[in-house]
């Protein structure tokens, strides 16, 4: 997706902040383990990572093009943006760590390889599956029609975006009038806030009060407006929302819906050159790990269970062309 592709640093910083700075004094939410890994409430962020690793499946394997599997390596393209939990650097500032290598770790050692991952900015990664320089991108990557045109997609996980609010509220939002009257804050030129200013006109033509819709300069801001109750929610990317909920234990999840809005679910999904071969190899890969339990593994170690999805599917429809 573009604007809600990654999430800034700052919005890490904040998430891990309340709890990091516990630890000089009695609170358990910031730990030191064994060898060193420190852990964020239940989130380990250090670089022992204790990966939940996979086994080849020959018949998976077979499905790969014979240059990939005499090579024996899945040449992976990542993000460099910070974007907790689907990938940014533990503690020791060089390991990189989160959901998207993770799985595609899974699906590489169900195929028999062994990950090599390039970080690069987001463009990069478009770049570099069009000169074949990556086999595949686990970068948060939104199918979409237009991107079909050029790129093969094996989807494993739903596109939603959350409404975060302050903890113990019974507030929840699941369509236009349970946002009425409310004030929710939501970051500029982003899909989300296209949803939200959709709703507020919904509303509004529906006879209900419009929802007033604030903006921040800083990420962090939203969080700090969101405790002093300036404002009643904050709608960004679920992933985000439910990483901030774990670690910083202030938050809930009141509503999740579809990045696509009504029109579409949206999906996130493996990202291969159209034509390269290995859709259907990492298809089928991952809904191997699907079945045999460590997909959903994955997903809970980073509070992304929600976005699980019961089977990946090669280019199913995506968010329509603007």
């Amino acid at each position: 997706m573009l604007s809600r592709r990654t999430l800034t640093a700052s919005v890490a910083a904040l998430a891990l902040s309340p709890l990091l700075t516990a630890c000089g004094g009695d609170s358990d939410a910031a730990t030191t383990g064994a060898a060193g890994t420190k852990k964020v409430g239940n989130v380990n962020i250090g670089p022992d990572q204790h990966r939940i690793r996979g086994k080849k499946v020959d018949k998976i394997a077979a499905l790969l093009p014979a240059a990939v599997r005499e090579r024996g390596t899945l040449r992976l393209g990542g993000s460099a943006d910070a974007s907790p939990p689907l990938g940014f650097f533990a503690t020791d500032d060089k390991t990189r760590i989160g959901s998207e290598l993770d799985l595609a770790t899974l699906v590489a050692d169900t195929l028999g390889l062994k990950v090599k991952q390039e970080l690069v900015s987001w463009e990069n990664l478009f770049v570099g599956l069009d000169s074949g320089k990556f086999d595949a991108v686990f970068s948060n990557v939104t199918v979409t029609e237009e991107r079909k045109e050029k790129y093969d997609f094996a989807t494993y996980r739903l596109d939603n975006i959350a409404f975060e609010a302050k903890k113990g509220t019974n507030w929840r939002v699941k369509e236009p009038k349970d946002v009425a009257g409310k004030t929710i804050a939501v970051s500029s030129g982003t899909n989300q806030e296209k949803i939200l200013v959709d709703w507020s006109k919904r509303n509004e033509k529906a006879g209900r009060k419009p929802v007033t819709i604030k903006y921040f300069q800083k990420d962090t801001d939203y969080y700090l407006a969101l405790q002093s109750g300036r404002i009643d929610a904050y709608l960004g990317p679920s992933p985000a929302a439910s990483y901030h909920v774990a670690s910083a234990g202030q938050s809930q999840i009141i509503g999740t819906i579809s990045g696509g809005g009504d029109e579409v679910q949206g999906e996130i999904a493996a990202t291969t050159k159209k034509g390269s071969g290995l859709v259907d190899a990492y298809a089928a890969a991952l809904n191997h790990v699907i079945e045999d339990g460590s997909y959903a593994r994955v997903l809970k170690r980073w509070g992304l269970s929600s976005e699980a999805v019961p089977k990946s599917e090669v280019n199913p429809a995506g968010l329509p062309k603007t």
